[in-house]
Parts: structure tokens; sequence; C-alpha cells
């Protein structure tokens, strides 16, 4: 903390001049907390990535900063039956290379989804329903899906649209749920590194992607749409918060997403502007439960986390008002669920209470009145004092006898260890794409499968059947209220059985020169191109 004060400190004495400079006119400079871990639009299903390709690669459908579906590349939607969707595409519309955006394109990108190789999080979980794509004309596509699919709409503003010809595809394009015909040789991530294959519909292209220093992007002037005020925006990874509101208060960015919240106070008395806004992320432990482990000792080689008894202990053990006001500045609020109430398909649920001599009376049932040692996996530049969250989780864990070590690494480094299975539990966050319970549900506890899109991000190997078929079931049924109880039926099994452990729901912050204005985002999304220059 006092090192923090003191860069504070110093870099204060700079913001008036700062604030005297004014930003560039035509070049936007913006501090992220976090570095894409890649330029495939397809590659990895993270906030992190999400907000840069949105810049560069359009969707069918965008959605507002409440994520409400707003037209992008389409310009109107409708279901002609319960299988069966219809979308009018916008015409006039060209890729940065100057090819036109044609129904071809779409069949691509689709095509494309499932076939991107080693994806940490892959987009397949909203492409899994799709049964059959054609071009009704070069600016009409009729989507038909294996049942009945309400929300293929908004899963439609996930799919980044590519365009076939940029990619290498040169023969004519058909859709086979196993397997696209005339895709050619479907380039991978690490091609993506060169701007060269980057080509997308949006307002900006990539001009350079250094990895560890910065992103630019350059103004596509014949885009489209509406104009966008900067000619230039450069993306700066600063994971480390002091340095970040540093650069800020110096005037060496105009932006900083995830301020430290315990920094606003001296942030906002320094000149400068903070918006903020309860977001649809949660943060929460996942516990492996799926045979031993080795980030599991003193249990006899068993795995205590497969137990429900000792999942209860542990949420028992978790004081979430204490991180939320002493670590998350009030920032946060405990969660009960996967989503915050009152979002589609919530219950209303409490989050546990702190009960530590309720979880210890537990672990003894289960057969561990002793303990065992528990290894704590979280990225330490990814979420709102993320490393700070999860030792205060390990300090009240260990008070019950699970004698925890956090094991902290960079968020590039945790996503693939955390896919490699390699933490017994680990702390991670969620925010739901559709801005509803299937999101989490698909993606975090239904039973692993990644051939049918479901349980990508379940590295913790939970299961229940019982769940997995009120999921199946919500996810073909048209009626909104049917729905929202059987997605609250399928949460409230997973939560008894504390299958996954909520901790708390991130309000985000943004701070920023007075000179630029930014609409705050329930997703979190830092969208570069959506900021615009302040009146006086």
């Amino acid at each position: 903390m006092q090192a923090t004060w003191r860069t504070l400190a110093l870099a204060t004495l700079f913001s008036s001049t700062a604030l005297v400079s004014a930003v560039s006119a035509q070049n936007l400079r913006i501090g992220l907390a976090s570095e894409p871990t890649s330029m495939d639009p397809q590659f990895h299903n993270l906030a992190t990535n999400t907000q840069v390709r949105l810049s560069i690669f359009e969707s069918l459908l965008d959605q507002d900063a409440l994520q409400a579906l707003q037209p992008k590349l389409a310009t109107e939607w409708e279901a002609i039956d319960e299988t069966t969707w219809r979308f009018r595409l916008r015409e006039d519309v060209a890729f940065h290379n100057g090819t036109p955006f044609t129904a071809r394109d779409v069949i691509y990108s689709v095509c494309r989804i499932p076939m991107v190789e080693n994806s940490p999080s892959s987009f397949s979980i909203y492409t899994k329903s799709v049964a059959g794509i054609e071009a009704e004309d070069d600016h009409t596509v009729i989507i038909r899906t294996d049942g009945p699919n309400p929300l293929l709409p908004v899963e439609s503003s996930t799919w980044a649209i590519m365009s076939a010809d940029a990619s290498g595809a040169t023969k004519d394009l058909a859709f086979k749920k196993g397997g696209c015909e005339g895709m050619g040789e479907v380039p991978q991530q690490a091609a993506f590194n060169s701007p060269a294959l980057v080509v997308g519909t949006g307002p900006y292209k990539l001009k350079e992607f250094t990895r560890g220093s910065q992103i630019v992007l350059t103004r596509a002037e014949d885009y489209w749409g509406d104009k966008s005020e900067w000619e230039t925006i450069t993306l700066r990874p600063i994971s480390s918060a002091g340095p970040r509101v540093a650069a800020l208060l110096a005037g060496d960015v105009d932006l900083i997403e995830a301020p430290p919240v315990q920094d606003l106070p001296r942030i906002k008395n320094a000149g400068f502007n903070v918006v903020d806004a309860l977001s649809n992320r949660v943060i929460y432990i996942a516990l492996f439960q799926d045979g031993p482990h080795k980030g599991i000792a003193g249990a006899d080689g068993k795995n205590p986390l497969e137990d429900p008894r000792v999942r209860e202990a542990m949420s028992l053990a978790i004081n979430r008002e204490a991180i939320v006001d002493r670590i998350m500045s009030g920032y946060a609020t405990p969660a009960g669920e996967l989503l915050p109430p009152p979002m589609f398909g919530t219950s209303g649920r409490p989050a546990d209470g702190d009960d530590p001599e309720k979880a210890k009376q537990l672990m003894a049932e289960a057969g561990y009145p002793d303990g065992f040692e528990l290894t704590l996996g979280t990225p330490n530049d990814r979420y709102i004092n993320d490393e700070q969250v999860a030792q205060a989780v390990a300090q009240m864990l260990t008070r019950i006898g699970i004698r925890t070590k956090v094991d902290a690494t960079t968020a590039s480094q945790f996503f693939s260890r955390r896919n490699a299975l390699d933490y017994p539990a680990f702390l991670a966050g969620w925010g739901a794409a559709s801005g509803e319970m299937s999101s989490p549900l698909k993606s975090l506890v239904a039973t692993y499968n990644p051939d049918a899109g479901l349980g990508v991000t379940n590295a913790g190997r939970y299961s229940s059947p019982e769940m997995d078929a009120l999921l199946e079931k919500a996810m073909v049924t048209i009626d909104d209220d049917e729905r929202s109880e059987l997605l609250q039926q399928a949460e409230t099994i997973v939560l008894n059985e504390h299958g996954i452990l909520p901790l708390h729901y991130e309000r985000s912050a943004w701070a920023m020169s007075p000179k630029v204005n930014y609409e705050p985002r329930v997703d979190q999304y830092t969208l570069a191109h959506t900021v615009t220059q302040a009146t006086d």
C-alpha cells in the first residue's frame, strides 16, 4: 500500500501539467489492466480479448452498455419458426482489405469457430446449436438450429465475422455440422500476430501488436458506420496497478481501466474523472472434483474436494463481507449466485454466511478433522485485486484446517495452467456475454463436453446429470418465464452442492482525463472506439 501511495504522490506532482497539455485530438492512449492473449478474434473467449476485437472485428448483432441487442452487420433478424432464423445483412460494407462483406463471410466465420485449435475457452459454446447455414442471397442468411434456441440472436453477438477471402478460403463454402467444406487451410492463432491477417469490418485496423508493449490501432477511413474521433488508438498493457495509475496522472495515457479502488479518492482529488457501474462478472472459486490431484496433500491420496461437506465447509469459511469491505473497498457485492440478481435466470439467493465453527464441524464429519493441504491458483493481473482476494481466501481456509498456499501468475500463464488442470482449486471470474444465467451454467459447471460446446471452462470438472438435463431443457424453451424458472432450478442444484463457490460481483471503474468521456458497461469492456472527447 505504501509503495502505491508513494507512486501516486510522485505522479500527482505532474498531474496539473498533464491536464493542461490536453488530450491529442487525434491520438487516444489507454492503459489496460491485462493484455489480450491473441489477436485471433475467435481464439479465446476472454473479455480482455473481446474488448480489443470489437474495435476491429464486428458481429451480426451488438450489445449496448446494458447488454441490450442492437443491429450491427445484420440490420434485421427474425425467427421464421422455432428452429429457423433469418438475418438481413447490411449492404455496402467492406472489409479492411476492400473486399465486400457478404453472407459467405458469415458462413466461413461460424464454420471456423470449432476449428480453432488449442482454444483456452472456446466460442463453440455459442455455435453448438447451429445445424445449418445457407445464403438466401448475398445479404441474407438463413440459420437452422438443432432445436428451438431462443438465444441464437444473443449468441450471434459473440461471433467475430472474418473475411473468408483474407483467411484463404477461395472455394465454394458449404456448412456441415461435422465439418464445413471449402474452408481451405484454416489459419490458427499464431498467424494473427501479423496485422496482414487481422482483417475485419470494424472502425479500426490493427497496425501493430507488440506483445508486452503496445497495440496500435488506426482508424478505418472507409468504415461503413460513424467515423471515430481518433486517428490512432494506442493500447498499453500495464498490469501493475501503481504504474497504471501513475501513467494516467503523469499524462502518459488518457484513460485507464480497473484503477485500484483504494486509490479512487486520490485520483479524483488530482482532477481526474472516475465512472463506475455494477458489472455482470462474478468472481468464484472452482474446485477440482474428478479424482486425486497433485495439488492436494495430507489426505491419504484422496481428493476431499469431491465431498460436498468439504466444499460447503470451504464456502462457510469465507467471509465475503470482509473481502468486499477490506480488499474491494466496497466496490463489489457478496455473491450468492453466478450472476447478480435481478438478471435473467437468477433467484435472489443470498451469499453464504461466514461460519467457521460450522465449517470445522463439516470437515470433521467428512473425515478431515485435521484438515489437509491445498494449492489455490489465481491470476495476479486479470481481476480487481485478484491476488489479494486469493490470499484472503487462503487465510480463511487455513483457519478451518485447510492449509492453503496461493500460486499466483500472470493471466496468460494462469489460463494455460488452469486448462491443463494444474490447480486443485483456483480463483477466476466470469462475465455473462449473453446477460443471462445460461452463460455461466454452460461454461463453468455443465459436464465437460467440448464436442457439444458444454463445460468448456469447467476446469473443476463438476458434473451433475440432473443439472445438465435442466439446462438442456432451458436452452430449447422459448417461453421466457418458463426458461427463467428452469435456469433457476439448474443453478440451485449447483449451489446446493457447492459445486462452485461464488465470492462477489465486481463493480467496475474507469479513471480518465477530464478531456475524455467513457460510458461504463456492465460487461466491463473497455471499448476504445466508444471513448469520446469531452465537450467544454
